[in-house]
């Protein structure tokens, strides 16, 4: 008779349990092989990450969002507290001084009526921060909520809001801020941030309704469906959270550009006006003396191009993060 192998024992393919069963060994090294809560695969308890804390993750990784954030952590912070890195009034004139050069406690120099540019400039940040991120909320809102609602009912009510958002995009921006405010007398941000959210609404619109018609053919909002789920929690609890990373990434985008579109209808006169600080006013009062002193032009523009690149610079951080394409 042959002799039998160890693996041919019988007796060494199961093992004795506490209960009375066998529990098949290839099972228990298989078991072995997981990987331990907390590993690459899934959170602190073994959980999946989900989308956002993925995206976090990757952020935090990434030198462009670093970069990008704290420029506009700084941004948000003088423009908050102007009197931390200038003491003095940006209103205070010297026409004494008019067009003179970089001085002891006036970096920067003085424009042509004698203002400190360096005060203006830090002052200014308050206004292009106000505009771009007030008329983000509005658009990103009032956006979201009439392209979410088109593409989840469709029909009749999706029909005339893409009409109307095609009638919007055929109005130029810079020509409809040039009707449109000139006709305003205040010289304060609103009259702009309202202008930005009139005609920027329809882009934010127009992402949201793809995103809510992409997500509301998931499975899982269809099962939600079949068990009696309301509208309005299909809404808020299933289709909401899975359809606005698009809306929150062309809108992070989007504010860099609302606020150089605010600096451009302040240079030609139309946004806002003296005694409003704004770098597009500054710049707009330095061009004719751009030959005699540039510095008046080089400070407010070059922070008015920082500015807009830091945002547009945390989009794409914000894109590649939330965009599953790119993993």
């Amino acid at each position: 008779m042959p002799e039998q192998q160890p693996w041919e024992d019988p007796s060494g393919a199961v093992a004795g349990t506490g209960a009375g069963g066998a529990t098949d060994l290839a099972m228990e090294e298989g078991g072995s092989l997981e990987k331990p809560p907390g590993g690459d695969e899934g959170g602190p308890a073994g959980k999946p990450r989900s989308l956002w804390s993925d995206a976090w993750r990757d952020l935090r990784r990434n030198p462009v969002f670093i970069i990008s954030g704290l420029i506009i952590l700084f941004l948000v912070v003088i423009s908050v507290w102007p009197s931390l890195i200038a003491s003095q009034d940006p209103l205070s004139c010297d026409l004494g001084k008019a067009q003179e050069g970089s001085q002891p406690g006036h970096p920067f120099g003085f424009d042509g009526q004698g203002c400190d540019v360096y005060t203006r400039t830090v002052y200014g940040a308050r206004t292009s921060v106000t505009v771009g991120v007030c008329a983000t909320l509005g658009v990103s809102l009032l956006g979201s909520v009439l392209g979410g609602l088109a593409g989840f009912f469709g029909g009749a009510w999706d029909a005339v809001l893409s009409r109307i958002t095609d009638v919007f995009f055929g109005i130029p921006v810079v020509l409809g801020g040039l009707v449109f405010l000139s006709v305003v007398t205040s010289s304060t941000v609103w009259p702009v941030i309202g202008f930005i959210v009139l005609l920027g609404w329809p882009q934010i619109a127009r992402i949201a309704r793809g995103s809510v018609i992409t997500a509301k053919q998931n499975d899982y909002v269809q099962a939600a469906r079949a068990l009696g789920a309301s509208n309005t929690r299909m809404l808020l609890r299933h289709i909401t959270p899975n359809a606005i990373a698009p809306v929150i990434v062309v809108a992070t985008i989007a504010l860099g550009t609302y606020i150089s579109l605010e600096a451009t209808l302040s240079f030609l006169g139309v946004g806002l006006k003296p005694p409003a600080v704004s770098w597009g006013i500054d710049i707009s009062a330095a061009s004719q003396y751009i030959r005699n002193a540039p510095h008046m032009l080089l400070w407010p523009a070059g922070a008015l191009a920082i500015t807009v690149l830091a945002f547009i610079m945390l989009g794409d951080a914000v894109r590649d993060a939330l965009d599953p394409k790119l993993r």
